[in-house]
C-alpha cells in the first residue's frame, strides 16, 4: 500500500488506540478509513468514496435486512464480531430464498479501543465477506467517549434479490408440512458462554457461525416450493418454531430424539442448567416444506457441507392455540413455549 501524503505518520495498528479524533470527520478519521477500513474491505463500489453505493438491481424482488451486533466477548471459538456481523445479516437476507448482493456496515467505537483489535475484526469481516462473495460497499464510523460503549458495536445491512417464482415466508406453514433442521443446535451460545466465563468442557466447543445463502440456494434449486425458512438465533430453535407457528396460525409437533445436539453441547447445557432448545445458533436453519417434498429437500441439504447433519424433526399440525409440542425421548409430551427472560445475553 503506497503512503498517502495527507498523513505524515501511518496509523500504529500494533500499539495505537481509538481516540475521539477518529470520529471527528477530519484528517484522523480519513486516515482510519483509508489505512484500516479500505485496506481490508476494498472493492470497486467502496473505492468510489461516496456516502452511498450505487448499483443496478437485478431482476426479481429486492430484500433488505439490518442487524446490530453487540456480542461479548468480541472474539470467541469459531469467530468474532466481525465475521458474525457478516454472517448474521447474510442469513437474514437468505431466509427469504434470496441471493445476497451487497452489505453496508456501521461501527460504533469506544475511545481507547486498541487499533490492533479493530484491525483484527475488520480483517475477519473482510474475509467473511470475500468468502461469501458479498462485498461491503458503504459504511460509517462513530466514536463515543471512554466508558460510553463496550469496545465496538457493529450494525450491518444487507440487500439481496429473490428469484421470480420463489415465495418463502413465516406465514406460509400449513398443516401436514414437514419441519427440517440443517444440523446440531446450541453450538454458538455454548461457545460464547464458555469463552465469557472461562469454562473448560474437555473439548473446545466452536461457534457454528456461517453464511448459509449457498445452502439455501441448493435447497431452493431442489425444492422451489419451500414454505418457510428461518435461522434460529436468539431464543434458539424453540422460539423460532413459536414465531412461525404464531405467524402461520398453526401448531407444531417435533420429536426430541430427531433433533441433533452435539454430546459436548448437551453435557455443557446439563451442567449449566441450560436448555439447548433455547440456546442461540448462528449457522443453522429451520425449513418447512410440503411433506411430499421433504425427502428431496433433506437429500439436497445433506449433500451440502453446511447441511450434512440435517434431519426431519417434526411436522406442522392444526392447532388454534398455536402450541409447539415435543415428544420427549422418554415417550412423554412437553410444550416448547416462548423463551421467558434471557438465558444468555449478548450472544450476537
Amino acid at each position: 500500500m503506497t503512503h498517502d501524503r495527507r498523513f505524515p505518520v501511518r496509523l500504529d495498528l500494533e500499539h495505537g488506540k481509538i481516540d475521539m479524533t477518529h470520529g471527528s470527520g477530519g484528517r484522523a478519521m480519513a486516515q482510519l478509513i483509508d489505512e484500516l477500513f479500505r485496506r481490508f474491505l476494498d472493492n470497486a463500489l467502496l473505492a468510489q468514496g461516496n456516502d452511498q453505493a450505487q448499483f443496478l438491481p437485478p431482476p426479481g424482488r429486492l430484500v433488505m435486512s439490518t442487524d446490530g451486533h453487540v456480542i461479548s466477548p468480541l472474539f470467541f471459538p469459531g469467530g468474532d464480531i466481525g465475521s458474525l456481523s457478516v454472517h448474521g445479516t447474510l442469513n437474514d437476507v437468505a431466509m427469504a430464498g434470496a441471493r445476497p448482493l451487497y452489505l453496508a456496515a456501521a461501527f460504533i467505537l469506544e475511545e481507547g479501543f486498541p487499533l490492533s483489535d479493530l484491525a483484527r475484526i475488520v480483517e475477519s469481516m473482510a474475509g467473511a465477506a470475500r468468502q461469501a462473495g458479498v462485498p461491503v460497499v458503504t459504511g460509517d464510523t462513530k466514536v463515543v467517549e471512554r466508558g460510553k460503549g463496550d469496545g465496538v458495536f457493529i450494525t450491518t445491512t444487507g440487500v439481496g434479490v429473490v428469484p421470480d417464482g420463489v415465495c418463502i415466508s413465516g406465514d406460509l406453514a400449513r398443516p401436514g408440512d414437514a419441519i427440517l433442521l440443517s444440523g446440531p443446535i446450541g453450538d454458538h451460545g455454548v461457545a460464547i458462554l464458555s469463552k465469557r466465563e472461562n469454562l473448560g468442557f474437555g473439548t473446545e466447543i466452536q461457534s457454528d457461525s456461517a453464511a448459509l445463502h449457498d445452502l439455501v440456494a441448493a435447497m431452493v434449486a431442489a425444492v422451489p416450493d419451500i414454505h418457510c425458512l428461518r435461522d434460529p438465533t436468539r431464543g434458539g430453535l424453540a422460539t423460532t418454531l413459536n414465531e412461525i407457528a404464531h405467524q402461520s396460525g398453526v401448531g407444531m409437533q417435533i420429536r426430541e430424539a430427531a433433533v441433533p445436539v452435539r454430546p459436548a453441547v448437551a453435557a455443557a447445557c446439563e451442567l449449566l442448567g441450560l436448555d439447548p432448545f433455547y440456546v442461540a445458533n448462528e449457522g443453522k436453519l429451520v425449513a418447512i416444506c410440503p411433506r411430499a417434498r421433504a425427502d428431496t429437500l433433506l437429500a439436497a441439504m445433506r449433500a451440502h457441507p453446511k447441511g450434512e447433519d440435517a434431519a426431519i424433526i417434526g411436522e406442522v399440525v392444526e392447532d388454534a392455540s398455536r402450541f409447539v409440542q415435543m415428544e420427549t425421548a422418554f415417550g412423554g409430551s412437553r410444550i416448547l413455549d416462548w423463551l421467558a427472560g434471557e438465558q444468555l445475553p449478548r450472544i450476537c
